[in-house]
């Protein structure tokens, strides 16, 4: 039984309400795991200042991996509009926060989207919920931006997908190599953006200061 803990919501001018839900049984069994982490890396788990720590990351956790219940193609679904419209659409600077699957640390930056229409638009609201569907998973970058170019694919069928994801990753930062000040960039195309005018076309624009 999933039950609303906390109460921290907000409604954007799509009406769209954000609510921290948790599930109270997994709440509490991921955090008595977190409690016995606590105590294996030489931290008393009853001080003071931890007393409450398993619990947060549970629920943390909880609300970092939230896509796994969302729908990225039924997001898109529910606001597809018939459009006489074949210029390229571009959603760039889209924050995006995700959590690396291989140390568990977070990876974040800035997703740049674009789509050519054959017939069909989306709301705008929805792109940047599709990247938060795929991203709040435990994920790899790469990964990452092809589930985005594909599931855009796959739900609009354009004339052509580009996805470009720009991230910093802590566990290239904050460990290993330890270098502070590396970006990763991937990249993603399809149809018209597989064309090297177009593809240049939208690399000039999402570098642009047009806003």
């Amino acid at each position: 039984m999933t039950e609303i803990m906390g109460h921290d919501e907000f409604d954007d001018v799509d009406g769209y309400q954000k609510i921290d839900r948790y599930n109270l049984k997994l709440v509490n069994e991921i955090a008595s795991k977190y409690k016995t982490i606590l105590t294996d890396i030489g931290e008393n788990p009853q001080r003071e200042g931890l007393l409450k720590t398993p619990e947060r990351v549970a629920k943390a956790m909880q609300y970092l991996t939230h896509g796994y219940d969302l729908n990225p193609h039924e997001i898109l679904k529910s606001a597809l509009f018939k459009e006489d419209y074949s210029q390229m659409v571009i959603v760039k600077d889209i924050e995006v926060y995700s959590m690396c699957e291989h140390h568990l640390l977070p990876f974040f930056g800035k997703a740049h989207i674009a789509y050519i229409p054959n017939g069909l638009v989306v709301g705008l609201s929805k792109i940047p919920r599709v990247v938060d569907a795929f991203a709040r998973r435990l994920q790899v970058q790469e990964r990452l931006t092809n589930e985005i170019r594909d599931c855009i694919q796959e739900t609009l069928f354009p004339k052509g997908v580009a996805v470009v994801i720009e991230c910093s990753h802590l566990c290239m930062q904050m460990r290993g190599i330890q270098k502070q000040n590396s970006v990763t960039t991937t990249s993603a195309f399809t149809g018209e953006f597989l064309k090297d005018p177009t593809r240049k076309e939208f690399i000039s624009l999402i570098g642009s200061k047009l806003h």
